[in-house]
């Protein structure tokens, strides 16, 4: 007899690990109360990137006339052609997921899981019709929602989450972003680049200040933002809102996380809409886990170990389900869905977070990998740093997108790499090299001796690496 695996969710985590575990010859039913492929294809990494491409074309355009292109007048947005767009790609994608679970016999039951107990659940669907589903191993990836600001709830007019973001009609003319993370800092330069006025508002003293991502990116990145003219306001919170006939009106504070120089008075900002993007909650609720005694932390979010199992024996758990302690990344998610499922599946796999790429679609792009300087430091490593400027070479010469750069951080004795931060065109692009050389252990030298074409942005990782051990050309 196959192993039963019940796979609640279908977002990336899910899907990898229904994928998996089918191949795997288990019995799978994957249970999804929405549509696969969850938030990252429906509500965000797919959808958004999509209106990233439309704010990047935009400003292409804007800067034609450098390269002896000439449009008929200044371009111009159209937003049910872009939400058309945006649709059709998403659709192909979720056709091509229904196809490989089709493909491996994978029963997917549409509707709400219920877990009643030890290897037993129930699924309403929408017609409130109920099926049942019987599992040997029970792996949970329903993800987690946008939150709003304490006392100030959607609306879904005035005061907007990601998910509503994105399915605008109309570019409002002013906008006000609380929360300077990877979703605000996105936003703020889709919707700035499609015509857009934006306030952007980060409670922390730095944009993007997550633990990956070093200082001198977000100092690079809040220098561009100003370029592009997005009032960014660090260090300070929304605190209240009045919504007026034309939107709202946002009254902004001193940040009670941060030490502050000087105390500011509290300001105000007027916009069309507020676009709250401070985080995300569990979907757990009522969903049974205390049918099953799962333990739950503190912020509401599930506890697991390292081979993606609960506090409960044969029921996993992979995603965003477990918080931002665990990065709550898509292609996290996806890795850990496989190592639950080979787990389940009577395998000992352990889930890595050594060299997790963090990538941010803003303009410029930002990427990292690995140790902060700070970081390595702190590790007991000798640390050095060395970094390039990419308009020293070819590539964004040619392009015309010559800011930003990228850093090494390694250590002296070994030289090898133990992080990468690049700010710049096509970051996200060039980082997966560094992450394998973070990965494998490799060493500056290594990297130095890795032939790149030309010209291409990625050379900047072998000019970086050439500069560390003393070869440097062009940096």
């Amino acid at each position: 007899m196959p192993v039963r695996i019940a796979v609640l969710g279908a977002g990336p985590g899910g899907l990898f690990a229904a994928v998996r575990a089918a191949r795997l010859n288990a019995k799978v039913t994957l249970v999804e109360a929405d549509a696969l492929g969850g938030t990252c294809l429906n509500r965000g990494c797919i959808p958004s990137k999509v209106m990233r491409e439309a704010g990047a074309l935009m400003a292409d355009c804007r800067r034609f006339s450098k390269f002896g292109v000439r449009l008929p007048g200044p371009p111009e947005i159209d937003m049910p052609q872009l939400s058309a767009r945006r649709q059709e790609v998403v659709s192909a994608q979720a056709k091509g997921v229904a196809r490989i679970l089709d493909k491996l016999g994978i029963r997917v039951v549409s509707g709400r899981g219920f877990i009643e107990g030890p290897c037993k659940l129930t699924v309403t669907q929408a017609d409130g019709s109920k099926q049942t589903v019987q599992w040997d191993r029970l792996i949970i990836a329903a993800g987690a929602c946008p939150r709003p600001l304490p006392g100030i709830p959607f609306d879904g007019e005035r005061i907007i989450s990601s998910t509503n973001a994105l399915c605008l009609e109309t570019v409002p003319k002013s906008l006000v972003i609380a929360g300077g993370g990877v979703v605000g800092c996105e936003f703020a330069t889709i919707f700035s680049a499609l015509g857009s006025r934006v306030t952007l508002v980060e409670a922390m003293d730095r944009l993007l200040p997550l633990p990956l991502i070093d200082e001198t990116c977000s100092k690079t990145l809040l220098r561009e933002f100003k370029k592009q003219k997005i009032t960014c306001c660090l260090g300070r919170i929304v605190d209240s809102i009045q919504e007026t006939d034309q939107g709202v009106d946002v009254t902004i504070r001193d940040s009670p996380f941060v030490q502050q120089r000087q105390p500011q008075p509290s300001t105000g900002a007027s916009a069309e809409k507020l676009l709250v993007c401070i985080g995300r909650t569990p979907v757990l609720s009522g969903m049974g886990l205390e049918n099953l005694g799962v333990e739950i932390d503190d912020q509401g979010w599930i506890k697991a170990d390292s081979r993606m199992e609960t506090s409960v024996k044969n029921v996993y758990a992979v995603g965003d389900v477990l918080g931002p302690d665990k990065l709550m990344l898509a292609y996290v998610a996806s890795k850990e869905g496989m190592t639950a499922a080979e787990n389940a599946l009577g395998e000992d796999r352990q889930m890595s977070y050594e060299a997790v790429p963090n990538v941010v679609f803003t303009l410029p792009e930002v990427a990292n990998v690995g140790l902060t300087r700070g970081q390595a430091a702190d590790a007991g490593y000798a640390v050095e740093t060395e970094t390039v400027l990419f308009r020293s070479l070819g590539k964004p010469q040619v392009t015309g997108n010559i800011t930003g750069q990228a850093q090494v951080v390694f250590d002296t004795g070994s030289e090898q790499i133990l992080g990468v931060h690049i700010v710049g065109p096509k970051a996200t692009d060039i980082i997966p090299e560094a992450t394998l050389a973070v990965k494998s252990h490799a060493t500056v030298r290594d990297l130095a001796n890795t032939m790149h074409g030309h010209p291409t942005h990625a050379e900047i990782m072998e000019e970086l690496a050439a500069k560390a051990i003393g070869r440097a050309v062009y940096g």
